[in-house]
């Protein structure tokens, strides 16, 4: 397969690059095979693979009673990642993420949301087929999200609440200092007297996958109006909501309300972290893209920021049959792809 060529082939290389920046190649690689864009998966990795890194060596290994001091200490990342591919080996996969990730969770803001992304394509792609390959992968995606987990600020309860995921993700105040990157942002959101209410409040009702989808939904439409000002790290809204949809399924049903908490809380933490202070009056090109054609600008484009918000924008219409979400997909890769 396709998908665990490219898997293995990114095995030597670590989670993230140039400091802190995220290794966004298995996700890419994922999200091209699952919209039938295998054979772009080689020569994406063409050209992507030079600016990554070598997976970085462990300096002690972590016991599996001792894990709570390593936790979000990016320098045991090695270590980490030694852990997991341990632990998935002794266990079966679904074991090992419904013991870590109710422990993860409160740290999804890891990695700028990448650690929940990452670990999300990981168990879409286990979901259809489990292979070593996978398995490994998924192994890579919770160790980089234990070694960069980082919680946000707490959420509260209250008279705050709104329906409409639209209204609410409008409705979340934003940081007031947005001059450095999404650590100093995130940080900021504890001193915001209202973030706790707003963080709080999951929008919508009824089961758990509806209320994630159009979470997911929500942040997509919203990219066409506030992304003009961090396209890229806007992105984030959406597709770690997306990542905790895909991986439901594999999750206990117990899991599945906090998971909703924690989705909806990075989604806000990210648009409290990068909207602009006023909406654009944005509009997509001419015409109504169809699917097919949103995959292929974003292929086209070359970016994985790109293709990953076109992939949940698809997922989204898939399942609303909203053009809107097509557009705002194709209006993002215009916007990412714009020369700086």
């Amino acid at each position: 397969m396709i998908l665990d060529e490219a898997l293995h082939r990114l095995r030597p290389t670590g989670p993230e690059r140039d400091g802190w920046l995220s290794n966004h190649a298995p996700m890419a690689v994922e999200a091209l095979v699952r919209h039938g864009r295998a054979d772009a998966v080689h020569r994406w990795l063409d050209r992507y693979a030079p600016r990554l890194e070598d997976r970085p060596r462990g300096i002690a290994p972590i016991p599996a009673a001792e894990w709570r001091d390593p936790l979000g200490d990016p320098v045991r990342t090695g270590d980490w990642l030694d852990f997991f591919a341990r632990e998935t080996t002794r266990a079966p996969w679904r074991d090992v993420l419904a013991l870590w990730w109710p422990r993860l969770l409160p740290g999804i803001a890891a990695g700028a949301t990448h650690g929940v992304i990452r670990t999300g394509h990981a168990v879409r792609a286990l979901l259809d087929a489990e292979t070593p390959a996978r398995v490994a992968e998924l192994a890579d995606g919770l160790a980089y999200w234990a070694a960069r987990w980082q919680p946000l600020a707490p959420a509260g309860r209250g008279p705050y609440r709104r329906d409409d995921p639209r209204a609410a993700l409008d409705a979340v105040p934003r940081v007031p200092d947005q001059r450095f990157g999404i650590r100093n942002r995130l940080a900021q959101l504890a001193h915001l007297p209202d973030w706790p209410r707003a963080a709080g409040a999951v929008p919508g009702d009824g089961a758990t996958a509806a209320r994630l989808a159009a979470i997911v939904a929500a942040a997509v439409r919203r990219h066409t109006t506030h992304g003009y000002a961090s396209p890229v790290m806007l992105v984030h809204a959406a597709t770690a909501p997306a990542a905790v949809l895909r991986t439901l399924p594999a999750l206990p049903a117990a899991l599945h309300a906090p998971s909703l908490e924690a989705a909806w809380a990075a989604s806000a933490a990210v648009t409290a972290a990068y909207s602009p202070a006023a909406a654009s009056p944005a509009t997509t090109a001419q015409g109504s893209p169809d699917a097919d054609a949103v995959i292929d600008g974003a292929v086209a484009s070359g970016d994985a920021h790109a293709i990953k918000f076109a992939d949940a924008a698809v997922e989204a219409w898939r399942g609303s049959g909203d053009p809107a979400l097509l557009g705002a997909a194709r209006h993002a890769t215009e916007l990412i792809s714009r020369p700086v």
